[in-house]
């Protein structure tokens, strides 16, 4: 991996220029320097919301049609670009290969949906009751857009939320986690690739302590996208309300899985541990609450105890590896930190993947767990982020569906069961925005709408269709013909 500076893309022109010393990336799994980006102050962020105001001019005028073929390129470049995009998620995020394979995949078909609809209808014909005259609505562009990105996802997150801004006409300016800022860095450059032209796409690489203000509330944009906690989501929120910026917020979630007595125990357990141990449990969609009914509870804790054991803790890119890293030693230091406290409030471990020896001195290694924890602990109640799953016994799907929304979160939910009527009491009943039946809680794709309730998110929803609603405004004209 390279360790020069990696340059921002302002004006259309690939630039290091910033007031501060450049980030380092470091791989989670080594603590090895993967590259450098430039650290921008409120000045340089200026130079970029300029360009993009320029931008917005220009790509709004662009037709949709070429809209469309220009995310239809960027597609198959990211396909083109898979091996090494790949690489670069798994050292600086520390994703297993896998992972950061199926991450690139996802993040092509983002583009692929969304360049597809610039040939979808952005508009209709309504009836209007004055003589020799119509009426139509259309979907127009709202402006300058600013995407605020996490660490988790780097690549595909990004992609969620550019394709929809970019196939709208909007002009897009992106933020990357100061974790994971060079997957964003290289998407930025494939697009530039694809044809997009000057200012429609902007990057901001630098620390939001330094960059936030300057940046977020700028009366030059018209909109905000935020994938992170609910404690900045929820600031951010505060910060514009008022301001005339429409703001979108995906923030944190405590996903609850039932398990009811009827399950297939067969199909259950793998999927719930794809869902809770995962990416290290470094979804806002992993599975971290496990609910069980009490006929069946002993069965449940014994086969995933085993299947917790036997998980294979190590460097993403290794082979064999279940689990890789945390992103960081501040994450590794604020899991271990949780689990610590949950502990000394009562929860008691039934199963835990062993490290290697030395392990998690060598890189930002956690230990997955497999806990029974009542619901007033904290690992109950507090987002863990990490790869830790608690269990409580419940009795039926009435106490079942009540636990999972005793939550400030309110994001994904799922339920195993044989029973179409459990099944759709289960959906009718639980506060949630996304719900599977004998699927994980992570996994939503790419044509289907994605958002939380409650602390987990705002009312505007991601992906599919849903998401050109945060993305445009909608003109209502009349013409008479005579």
């Amino acid at each position: 991996m390279s360790t020069n500076v990696e340059p921002n893309l302002v004006g259309g022109r690939f630039t290091i220029d910033a007031a501060g010393e450049p980030i380092e990336v470091r791989d989670p799994a080594t603590g090895a320097l993967v590259g450098r980006v430039p650290a921008m102050d409120a000045s340089d962020v200026d130079a970029v919301l300029t360009a993009a105001v320029q931008g917005a001019r220009t790509w709004r005028t662009t037709g949709q049609l070429d809209r469309g073929r220009v995310l239809l390129d960027a597609a198959a470049l990211i396909r083109q670009d898979a091996a090494s995009l790949a690489e670069l998620i798994v050292t600086e995020m520390g994703k297993t290969l896998a992972e950061a394979r199926g991450e690139v995949g996802k993040a092509a078909e983002f583009f692929e949906f969304y360049g597809g609809l610039g040939r979808a209808p952005f508009g209709e014909l309504i009836p209007d009751a004055r003589p020799g005259t119509f009426a139509l609505q259309r979907r127009e562009p709202v402006g300058v857009v600013l995407l605020i990105t996490p660490w988790n996802d780097p690549l595909l997150t990004p992609a969620r939320k550019m394709a929809p801004a970019l196939v709208a006409g909007n002009a897009v300016v992106i933020k990357p986690a100061t974790e994971t800022p060079l997957i964003t860095l290289r998407l930025a450059e494939i697009l530039h690739r694809a044809g997009l032209p000057a200012g429609a796409l902007g990057t901001v690489t630098g620390r939001g302590s330094v960059i936030g203000d300057a940046l977020a509330a700028d009366p030059r944009l018209a909109a905000v996208s935020f994938t992170g906690s609910t404690e900045v989501g929820l600031g951010l929120q505060r910060k514009l309300a008022g301001s005339g910026i429409r703001v979108q917020t995906e923030m944190g979630g405590k996903n609850a899985a039932v398990v009811l007595a009827d399950a297939d125990l067969d199909l259950a357990v793998p999927v719930l541990m794809a869902g809770a141990f995962g990416q290290a449990g470094q979804r806002c969609t992993a599975t971290s609450r496990l609910i069980v009914d009490r006929a069946i509870a002993d069965e449940v804790r014994s086969r995933l105890a085993a299947a917790v054991e036997g998980l294979r803790v190590g460097a993403g890119g290794a082979a064999g590896t279940d689990v890789g890293p945390v992103v960081s030693r501040t994450a590794q230091r604020d899991i271990r930190s949780l689990v610590e406290a949950g502990l000394a409030d009562g929860a008691e471990i039934v199963s835990r993947a062993a490290l290697t020896e030395g392990l998690a001195e060598r890189g930002c290694f956690v230990e997955p767990l497999f806990l029974s924890v009542d619901r007033e602990n904290t690992l109950w109640r507090e987002e863990v982020f990490g790869p830790v799953l608690g269990m409580i016994v419940v009795d039926g799907i009435d106490e079942a569906i009540e636990a999972v929304n005793d939550s400030a979160y309110g994001l994904s939910s799922a339920v195993y069961t044989r029973s179409l009527d459990a099944a759709f009491r289960f959906i009718d009943g639980v506060d949630t925005g996304q719900v599977s039946v004998n699927q994980p809680t992570s996994g939503w794709d790419i044509h289907q709408p994605f958002g939380g309730f409650k602390q987990s998110g705002s009312a505007f929803k991601e992906q599919g269709l849903e998401a050109l609603h945060f993305y445009t405004r909608v003109k209502t004209a009349a013409v008479r013909t005579h």
